[in-house]
């Protein structure tokens, strides 16, 4: 974490629970105009003459339909076609900057170097270096997701939502730009709730390997290439795509717990009469009365599920659009 972007935030009503969580100190009117700082997301820089090339051999989705104006989801997958991690990537000029879970942040950068070999590539942990800040407005019209304006700051458009790349000068004048215009700072578990809601699948230490891409919704968010060619993992996903039938699938559900389950808890189905465990959460966020998440499930043909999570309260779970 840079300390010059903590210190702007501690002065400007931050409280930094941990690491990763950032609440406000100061009451919110409910306006609907947030800002929120984000530091549970990394970024990897890759830059170099062979940067694309190499990138095209590692992920899911195709390096050629990026653009200054349109960022991609995808993956990078193990040879068994499991996700590692997901990622937001998006292409300034000849760099291309990674978006991805602070946690795997390290552990993906180590893995991507052993395959560059000769290659002219170099990778760079940029988070210390770059800020993520989230906006939210609800009057902010819906634009094409992954569209992406490039100027002084790089924001990428989630619906309604933006996500915004900055140096650490422009991330404290464009923060003071927005509170000038109304905004006000939220809490950084909101943004991840709002990114639950939306269906965006961020993976923890706890997922890695544990789902295909397509487990993950990310063949209908635009994540998965099906004729780009060769990639690790990519015979499994082809194959999986061409067979035509994914057994399990991504879906958002809600639940009145309070405590957000752990990622990988799993998932009782008992439609039929007898239980049987048909999934498990990818992950799970409170927010004021209840909690939200994201679960992977088997596909019921009949569309019919009674769900509960296997823990101790055996919390029920209502599936959401």
């Amino acid at each position: 974490m840079n300390a010059n972007w903590k210190e702007f935030l501690l002065a400007n009503n931050a409280v930094f629970e941990n690491e990763l969580d950032v609440v406000f100190s100061i009451p919110k009117p409910d306006d609907h105009k947030k800002l929120y700082p984000i530091f549970h997301l990394g970024i990897i820089s890759i830059s170099g003459i062979d940067a694309a090339t190499f990138l095209q051999g590692q992920i899911t989705c195709n390096i050629k339909d990026l653009s200054e104006s349109h960022s991609s989801l995808g993956a990078i997958c193990n040879a068994k076609g499991r996700v590692i991690t997901t990622f937001i990537l998006v292409k300034k000029a000849e760099l291309f900057l990674m978006i991805l879970p602070y946690e795997l942040l390290v552990s993906v950068q180590k893995r991507l170097q052993m395959y560059v070999l000769r290659s002219k590539v170099t990778l760079v942990n940029s988070s210390d270096d770059l800020c993520l800040i989230g906006l939210s407005e609800e009057l902010l019209p819906a634009d094409e997701f992954l569209f992406t304006v490039q100027q002084k700051n790089i924001v990428i458009r989630l619906n309604n939502r933006s996500l915004i790349i900055a140096d650490i000068a422009n991330a404290e004048s464009f923060w003071l730009e927005q509170v000038e215009l109304g905004f006000l700072g939220e809490s950084s578990s909101q943004w991840r709730y709002l990114d639950i809601v939306s269906g965006i699948p961020w993976l923890t230490e706890a997922t890695v390997e544990e789902f295909i891409p397509q487990m993950l919704n990310l063949d209908k968010l635009g994540g998965i290439s099906f004729t780009k060619g060769c990639y690790t993992g990519q015979e499994i996903v082809a194959r999986t795509h061409y067979l035509g039938k994914i057994k399990r699938e991504l879906f958002v559900a809600g639940c009145d717990t309070l405590l957000a389950p752990e990622p990988n808890t799993s998932i009782i189905d008992d439609s039929t009469g007898t239980e049987q465990n048909i999934g498990k959460v990818l992950s799970a966020q409170t927010y004021e009365n209840g909690c939200k998440m994201l679960v992977v499930l088997q596909v019921s043909e009949s569309n019919v599920y009674n769900l509960r999570l296997q823990n101790d309260k055996q919390d029920r779970l209502t599936l959401l659009s």
